[in-house]
């Protein structure tokens, strides 16, 4: 049997403002904003559930581990244009031959990887 992702979930403080965030920096569509979470889409249609205080989620926001990661075209060139948005930013790592990737910190101070493949 094969699968797909369905959805991702991640920790945040305030949903509304976490949705419009994650729509601007990675392109995602917010489908569904509420007091206790957000839901936004990616073009393949699938999900990532941000999940308030109001939710009932254990996890706290700001997580140090990279929970949920984006794929990006030119790892590089999203670094750029991160680091000329203000967003905090790793220096781009990795190798050509295996993978490049970036780490940013979302309004929550969480950890969201970004990788070229």
């Amino acid at each position: 049997m094969i699968t797909t992702l369905a959805s991702s979930f991640l920790p945040v403080s305030d949903p509304a403002a976490a949705a419009a965030w994650y729509a601007e920096r990675f392109g995602l569509t917010v489908a569904e904003v509420h007091e206790h979470a957000a839901v936004l889409d990616d073009r393949d249609g699938r999900r990532l559930a941000l999940l308030g205080p109001a939710s009932g989620i254990a996890a706290e926001p700001g997580l140090p581990w990279a929970a949920v990661s984006f794929r990006a075209p030119d790892v590089r060139a999203f670094r750029e244009e991160c680091r000329d948005a203000g967003v905090p930013c790793s220096d781009v790592r990795g190798d050509a031959a295996t993978c490049l990737f970036v780490t940013v910190e979302d309004p929550d101070g969480g950890t969201v990887l970004v990788v070229d493949r």
